[in-house]
C-alpha cells in the first residue's frame, strides 16, 4: 500500500505523530488532520473535508480510520466521552471476519483498541446450531461442518449485550431483611424517608431516601401502599404545591421586610412563626400554632373559635410559659384572626406579618403545620380532640429526628438553646 505522509495540526502549528504523542499538546483538542491532499477540520462535531481529485478511495478510507482513532483520542485524553460498540460496530465487525481480517485491521478501521474488538467477537460468538431447540438433543461429536463451527454474529452479539446491561444494575438495597425492616418501621413511626436516611447512619444502615422513595413508588410495591405512610401520601410522586392567605387590612402591622437580619439568618434564638389550623369548616375552631425558627419546636393550643380575641388570649397563654430570651419576636399571617396581635406587647413581643399569598416567607411553619395535618388531616372535626391527645401528638412531632437539626430532635435542640442561653444571660448580670 502506498505510504502517506500524515501530520497532526494543533492551533495552526503542525507536529509530527511522535512529538504529538510525546507533548503536552495531547490534552488539547486537535484543530485538524492532514494527510497528503486530503485535510479535515473538526469543530462542534461536525467534520468538513476537501480532498484532491487525485486522492484514491484506499486513501480516503485509511485517512478516514485515522481521523476517528484521532477524535476517540482526544475524547479519551479530554475525558468528555466514553464510547461503547454500538449496532453499526458490531456489523463492521462481522463483514471484516467474513472478509478474513485480522482483529487489528478491523480494530484499526473503527478506531478502537484491539482488546475491545477481541473481547466482543469472544463474547459474540455463536453455533448455529444453538439457536434450535429440537437439535440441541441431537448433538454429537461425529457431526461436523460448518453448520456447527461458532461464528460472530451481529444479533446474538448484540441480545447478549443488552442482556448484560439489564442485569448490570440490580436492585440488591431492598433484598436486604434488615435495611427493608428499618424503613418499614421508621415509614410506620410516621418519619419522613429524609428522617429515615440521615438516622440510619447513626445505625450503620447506608440507605439514601431517594432510594426510599424509588423503592415505595416502584410497581413491584405499589400493591403494598406503603405510600400511605409519606408525608403527603399521594398515590403518585408528584411537585408540592404552597397554599395562599387571604389579604386583610391589619393595624399597627409591621412588614416582614422590616425584620431584623439576625432573624432572616436564623442566628438567634427565640423568635417565632405561627398560623391558624382550621377545622371542620361547620364548627369554626381550629389549632393555633407557634414554630420556633432555629430548633424547630412546635406549641400548637386549640381554639374554640376564629376571632381575633380568642386568638390573641390564646397566644398569650403559650408564650407566657417560656423565659424572656425564649420569647423575642413572632412572625403571622395576614388572617382577619391576627388583628388583635397588638396584646402580644404586654409580654414585649414583636409580630411581623408575611406578604400576602407568600406562605414560603413562614415556611417553617407551614411545614410543620403539613405534618400536623398528617394526624388531623383537613376538614376533621376538632371538637372530640383532647387536649391531652393533641400534647401527644405535638410530643410525637418534636421528637422526630431532623437533617436541618443534624439528626437531633426539636425538643433536644430546643432545651439546649433554652439552657445555654439562659447561662449566657446569667453572665452577662454578673
Amino acid at each position: 500500500m502506498q505510504s502517506y505522509c500524515l501530520s497532526l495540526a494543533y492551533w495552526g502549528k503542525p507536529q509530527t505523530p511522535a512529538k504529538w504523542r510525546a507533548s503536552r499538546l495531547f490534552r488539547k483538542p486537535p484543530v485538524g488532520v492532514c494527510w497528503g491532499g486530503c485535510v479535515a477540520f473538526t469543530c462542534g462535531g461536525k467534520v468538513a473535508r476537501y480532498l484532491a481529485p487525485e486522492f484514491n478511495l484506499e486513501a480516503q478510507h485509511l485517512f478516514w480510520c485515522v481521523l476517528r482513532i484521532t477524535v476517540r483520542m482526544r475524547c479519551c485524553a479530554m475525558g468528555s466521552l466514553y464510547v461503547r460498540l454500538g449496532l453499526d460496530e458490531r456489523v463492521e465487525i462481522e463483514k471484516g471476519l467474513e472478509r478474513g481480517e485480522s482483529l487489528r485491521r478491523i480494530a484499526f478501521r473503527l478506531g478502537c483498541s484491539v482488546s475491545t474488538v477481541s473481547r466482543e467477537v469472544r463474547w459474540g460468538m455463536w453455533v448455529p446450531i444453538s439457536e434450535s431447540v429440537a437439535y440441541r438433543a441431537y448433538r454429537s461429536p461425529r457431526f461436523t461442518g460448518s453448520w456447527l463451527d461458532a461464528r460472530y454474529a451481529v444479533g446474538p452479539a448484540q441480545r447478549g449485550t443488552d442482556a448484560r446491561a439489564a442485569r448490570s444494575h440490580p436492585p440488591r438495597l431492598f433484598t436486604d431483611d434488615e435495611i427493608v425492616t428499618y424503613v418499614t418501621d421508621g415509614l410506620r413511626r410516621g418519619w419522613s424517608p429524609a428522617m429515615i436516611a440521615g438516622r440510619g447512619i447513626r445505625e450503620g444502615i447506608r440507605v439514601s431516601h431517594e432510594s426510599i422513595y424509588k423503592w415505595v413508588y416502584a410497581p413491584s410495591q405499589t400493591h403494598k401502599q406503603r405510600w400511605q405512610y409519606l408525608v403527603r401520601g399521594h398515590k403518585n410522586r408528584r411537585h408540592k404545591h404552597g397554599r395562599r392567605v387571604h389579604t386583610s387590612h391589619i393595624p399597627l402591622r409591621v412588614s416582614i421586610h422590616e425584620r431584623p437580619d439576625a432573624i432572616n439568618q436564623r442566628s438567634e434564638f427565640g423568635h417565632w412563626e405561627g398560623d391558624t389550623v382550621l377545622g371542620a369548616k361547620t364548627d369554626h375552631d381550629g389549632i393555633h400554632t407557634e414554630v420556633e425558627r432555629t430548633s424547630k419546636y412546635l406549641m400548637a393550643y386549640k381554639i374554640p373559635d376564629l376571632s381575633a380575641t380568642t386568638t390573641a388570649i390564646t397566644q398569650l397563654a403559650m408564650f407566657t410559659k417560656l423565659p424572656a430570651h425564649a420569647l423575642r419576636s413572632t412572625t403571622l399571617d395576614n388572617g382577619a384572626e391576627n388583628h388583635r396581635h397588638y396584646l402580644l406587647n404586654l409580654l414585649a413581643v414583636q409580630v411581623f406579618f408575611a406578604d400576602p399569598y407568600s406562605a414560603w416567607q413562614r415556611g417553617t411553619n407551614e411545614h410543620f403545620n403539613g405534618v400536623l395535618r398528617r394526624y388531623l388531616p383537613k376538614g376533621t372535626s376538632l371538637t372530640t380532640l383532647t387536649d391531652q391527645e393533641l400534647a401527644d401528638i405535638v410530643e410525637e412531632i418534636n421528637n422526630r429526628p431532623l437533617k436541618c437539626l443534624n439528626w437531633n430532635t426539636p425538643t433536644e435542640t430546643f432545651q439546649q438553646q433554652l439552657h445555654s442561653n439562659q447561662h449566657t444571660n446569667v453572665a452577662l448580670l454578673n
